[in-house]
């Protein structure tokens, strides 16, 4: 797993985005060569956390702020939550765990397409509560990725012993 290393300048239209994608390559690379069983896995119990439910909560993450807050596609969510809220922890299914991180992926070039198709990190989100500009997404989205990216250390240290930045 290679991950863009974002320049130490630049303007917000070319920081902002590599930023994110560092952020989600630094997912997947916490997920790079284990199995499903692994991703799956609860490493402290009783919290709900595994690198596969980071992962689908990632996914619905992306598609909420993006699509459905800023964009507002009204396109269906890629996570079922109506019977369970939190069915992006607790849906999970070990078998699944590859087309997991590929719904993922997808996600996120639907993220990208609508950033990169907005006029500014000015724009105001289409449906939302609040006035909320692109930017302020922008950025919550990278903070909630470091924030996950952290517990993903932990988790993948406790399954193989892997560690890194």
């Amino acid at each position: 797993m290679t991950r863009p290393e974002p320049p130490f300048t630049g303007d917000e239209r070319t920081l902002l985005p590599l930023w994110m994608d560092y952020q989600r390559s630094t997912l997947l690379w916490k997920c790079e060569l284990i199995g499903g069983e692994d991703l799956a896995r609860r490493a402290v119990p009783p919290s709900p956390l595994s690198l596969l439910g980071i992962v689908r909560h990632m996914t619905l993450v992306e598609w909420s702020w993006f699509e459905e807050v800023f964009a507002d596609t009204k396109t269906a969510s890629p996570i079922a939550t109506e019977s369970d809220r939190d069915a992006d922890w607790n849906d999970l299914d070990p078998s699944r765990a590859m087309a997991d991180i590929e719904r993922f992926q997808c996600q996120c070039d639907v993220s990208r397409k609508i950033v990169a198709g907005a006029q500014s990190f000015d724009e105001v989100a289409a449906n939302a509560r609040d006035t909320i500009s692109l930017r302020w997404i922008m950025v919550h989205m990278i903070e909630e990725y470091a924030r996950h990216n952290g517990h993903a250390d932990f988790l993948r240290e406790q399954i193989d012993g892997a560690v890194g930045e």
